[in-house]
């Protein structure tokens, strides 16, 4: 215990280091040790974790395993927990690995990736094929510490698919998970496992619409690019209107709001309630319903429903098809997002008097359509050419940027 007193008072001395004014090699010859020693370090954590399962440690706390310990006093998510566990369990089967993680030469990652070739009936499986396992330990252990992680991959893949060529092939909904979590302001977090078929139709899906809507300018990181992509895949299926019905009806996207919050000017957050119980602001919710079904539900003072009117499309078909035709993609700036991304924006709101007519109505696509509504604004002149402005009033132009004097230069 006492030299991790001293590696804590060690930690203490280099957290307390200055790094502002730092150039990039100094920080990098800084960053390399570092990760080596994290290496050591997770080695290490990983050895305890593996002598605490033999001794039944957890029951100490009384937790039934190291997994539910780390999840409970560790605060770690199951999945960290897991390859935690399974790590120090592969380690008693890979001395070379073993050794290599704990000098820093490779990663807690890449122990969790060798980790499957010394399951019980993967050695089971190399014993009765007279495979020599410590030559394979070898050289997974080199290509860990010598080549990409991909590479490290394909290596145990390959590995693992000789040792059972044979072998049934596995069932690829068993490889898949799809996971959901929903915080308190009704963002989601999500895990997802796909199987090496599943991954590919999804990447080649989301990737997709990534390429086809990389607008100038476009300042999103790549994970911003495909979770927006993800979400425009799903906006596209539910406007087809072929998913499986859902409790008798064709699944949508629910938005409960007050009559006098829709038709107000009010921002406030937790205003409308969405179908599976996120709370989003007034804003929001008018931007949902620029476009939709809309129903009238008449609220008792007791909260109890008095009466339901009948459901009716803010857009009709005869209409989106003529919207369509007139705008063909998204009407904003530099956008060209095909309409089939897009939805049906009012230029002046229905809720506040604003005729469902096609000369009140513009194509934006989800990203544009938000900005609309949140002091974005766009204008269509009388020669039917689209302007859109910034919040503060000016006006995004297009290169090239043509000026009057131009303009007077050419026509002279």
């Amino acid at each position: 215990m006492q030299q991790l007193q001293v590696l804590g008072s060690l930690l203490d001395e280099i957290s307390g280091e200055r790094l502002e004014g730092m150039f990039g090699p100094q920080l990098l010859e800084r960053l390399s040790p570092l990760l080596t020693l994290q290496n050591r370090i997770a080695a290490e954590v990983a050895r305890t974790v593996r002598q605490c399962e033999l001794a039944d440690a957890a029951e100490f706390d009384g937790k039934a395993s190291m997994a539910s310990w780390l999840r409970g006093h560790a605060r770690m998510s199951q999945s960290a927990a897991g390859h935690l566990v399974r790590n120090g369990r592969a380690l008693e089967h890979l001395p070379t690995v073993a050794t290599a993680f704990a000098a820093g030469t490779i990663s807690a990652e890449a122990v969790s990736v060798i980790a499957p070739a010394a399951a019980p009936k993967n050695l089971t499986a190399a014993a009765e094929q007279g495979v020599d396992v410590v030559a394979v330990e070898e050289l997974l252990a080199d290509v860990a510490r010598t080549q990409f992680h991909p590479q490290l991959r394909t290596a145990v893949s390959h590995y693992l698919d000789r040792l059972d060529p044979d072998g049934p092939e596995p069932d690829p909904t068993e490889q898949r998970s799809l996971t959901w979590a929903k915080h308190s302001d009704g963002s989601v977090t999500g895990r997802l496992e796909l199987d090496a078929v599943g991954g590919e139709k999804a990447m080649a899906a989301v990737e997709s619409i990534v390429q086809a809507n990389r607008p100038a300018g476009d300042l999103r990181t790549r994970a911003q690019q495909q979770a927006d992509a993800f979400v425009q895949l799903c906006d596209n299926q539910l406007a087809a209107g072929t998913l499986p019905t859902l409790r008798t009806f064709k699944p949508h996207v629910v938005v409960t709001i007050p009559i006098e919050d829709l038709v107000g000017s009010d921002t406030a957050h937790a205003t409308a309630d969405l179908g599976f119980g996120a709370t989003i602001s007034a804003a929001r919710a008018r931007w949902l319903a620029c476009d939709g079904n809309v129903t009238r539900i008449v609220i008792g003072p007791e909260s109890q429903p008095l009466e339901q009117g009948r459901s009716h499309r803010i857009v009709p078909p005869h209409l989106w098809r003529a919207l369509t035709a007139r705008d063909q993609h998204c009407v904003f700036a530099g956008c060209d997002a095909p309409a089939h991304w897009c939805e049906a924006h009012h230029l002046v709101h229905w809720a506040h008097g604003g005729d469902t007519d096609l000369h009140n109505l513009a194509l934006l696509c989800e990203r544009h359509h938000t900005k609309v509504h949140h002091g974005f604004r766009i204008e269509r002149d009388e020669s039917g050419r689209w302007h859109t402005y910034r919040p503060d009033g000016t006006e995004i132009l297009i290169l090239p940027r043509i000026t009057d004097e131009q303009v007077t230069t050419r026509a002279g």
